[in-house]
């Protein structure tokens, strides 16, 4: 598997390899490798996983700004195409604010690995398909929200008006 950095401190994206087996294409379709935990370890990965969800989206639609001040995630696109945002949410980080975008879709099969205090949030340019691996499940009192439209973050989304849910809706801007 291919591993590259990225610009936020422990945020790294994951690609399956065709020259290592990892992705299998053929006449009758493909076969990709998504996860390989001593693999992952073998990279200094050590992360352990508990628990897996999938989102379902259509075009437009906006999640997050969500973050979680202790769960690990790996998100993988599975259908469709999505431009997909991680941002420092840490206070106490002199990177606090920084962000960077990526395009996830079901051609590149590449995951994204997210940190704790690290925000998620995803535009669907198609209708798509995320899966997640979170090594906590889920606890409301370790989650939070920021507005996709944070002025300090001043993250570039091609969209003016997204479908947003109404915890997104209403979250609050930074004081």
């Amino acid at each position: 598997m291919l591993i590259k950095k990225t610009q936020l401190e422990g945020v790294l994206i994951i690609t399956p390899e065709t020259s290592s087996g990892e992705v299998f294409l053929d006449e009758r379709g493909s076969f990709i490798e998504a996860y390989h935990e001593s693999k992952y370890k073998s990279h200094d990965i050590g992360i352990h996983f508990v628990e897996d969800d999938i989102s379902i989206s259509r075009k437009n639609v906006l999640r997050g700004i969500h973050v979680s001040s202790k769960t690990w995630k790996l998100i993988s696109c599975l259908k469709g195409k999505a431009l997909y945002a991680v941002v420092n949410c840490d206070k106490a980080s002199e990177d606090f604010g920084k962000w960077e975008s990526f395009e996830l879709n079901n051609s590149n099969h590449s995951s994204i690995l997210v940190p704790p205090m690290h925000g998620s949030s995803y535009l669907a340019l198609t209708d798509i398909t995320i899966y997640y691996k979170q090594s906590t499940h889920y606890d409301p009192k370790s989650q939070f929200t920021y507005r996709w439209d944070e002025p300090r973050f001043g993250i570039k989304w091609p969209i003016k008006e997204p479908i947003l849910s109404p915890r997104d809706a209403s979250a609050e801007f930074i004081k």
